[in-house]
């Protein structure tokens, strides 16, 4: 992950608030992703970029009092968020870690399972770390891994609002300003397209890949908005979008007419053993 300075978005409460509405979004391909590692209660599990604790605690609930998560982020202030969300639920299962998820230290030892939901794609060229993992973890160990996709989405996107469908303008504006402002910060939003075939490549074994498309309903529209609210300065700053184009894509995004429109964003699923 980028430093904690270097975070393309938000780390507030308001933050975390967003990503508690995200947490729904995920909530069934976080738990398919849980099934798919067979998370057993006596299992050490090490979740890369934590954030302030949703998945989290999807994982406390699989495990029973001898398991432990091992929860690593750069950001201190989510890191905070986190213990005092869990506190109650985890007690000494939880165990906070403030630290680079791009460069493995001891926290990585004696774990039996590792994992993460949409951490990769603010890795920085993340293949190196995965090849890294795959050295240092022990054989049998499994990994999972949930990343969000703004890229794939497009061409259906592309092709309705040229035929037809001049209202979906918004859903594209959004997902190329993401796509601008995660290429600027030499971050990929599609790593997880590319995630199976390259831990294949890395010599991982029972490779195993899923698509989940999210429906683009209120809560996804909010969602966009406030990731709007929080990358708007970075937007600025880099010639994305000025602060008046983003009051008028949230507003255009306010606007949309759910129910028939098409997914704008969604996530890979994949999990592998050493």
């Amino acid at each position: 992950m980028t430093a904690a300075s270097d975070y393309v978005l938000g780390q507030t409460e308001r933050a975390a608030r967003r990503l508690e509405i995200q947490d729904r979004h995920f909530a069934e391909p976080s738990e398919k992703l849980l099934d798919a590692l067979a998370i057993t209660p006596n299992d050490r599990v090490v979740e890369l970029g934590c954030g302030p604790g949703s998945f989290t605690r999807r994982i406390l609930n699989r495990l029973g009092p001898k398991g432990v998560v091992v929860g690593v982020d750069t950001s201190r202030s989510l890191l905070e968020q986190a213990n005092t969300s869990l506190e109650q639920l985890a007690g000494e299962r939880f165990k906070p870690v403030l630290a680079d998820v791009s460069k493995p230290g001891e926290w990585i030892e004696g774990a039996d399972v590792v994992l993460g939901r949409a951490v990769l794609h603010h890795v920085p060229m993340a293949e190196f770390l995965l090849g890294r993992l795959r050295a240092i973890l022990q054989p049998g160990t499994r990994i999972g891994f949930l990343e969000p996709d703004f890229r794939r989405p497009l061409a259906n996107i592309a092709y309705l609002e040229s035929t037809g469908r001049p209202e979906l303008a918004p859903l594209l504006m959004f997902s190329k300003a993401i796509n601008d402002l995660y290429s600027a910060w030499r971050i990929s939003p599609a790593v997880g397209a590319s995630l199976a075939p390259a831990l294949e490549e890395a010599g991982y074994s029972n490779v195993r890949h899923a698509w989940h498309p999210f429906a683009t309903d209120e809560s996804v529209l909010e969602n966009m908005s406030m990731i709007y609210d929080e990358v708007r300065d970075s937007f600025a700053s880099l010639g994305i979008m000025s602060f008046a184009e983003i009051a008028e894509q949230q507003e255009l995004l306010r606007a949309l007419k759910v129910g028939d429109l098409p997914p704008v964003w969604g996530l890979h699923q994949v999990t592998a053993e050493v």
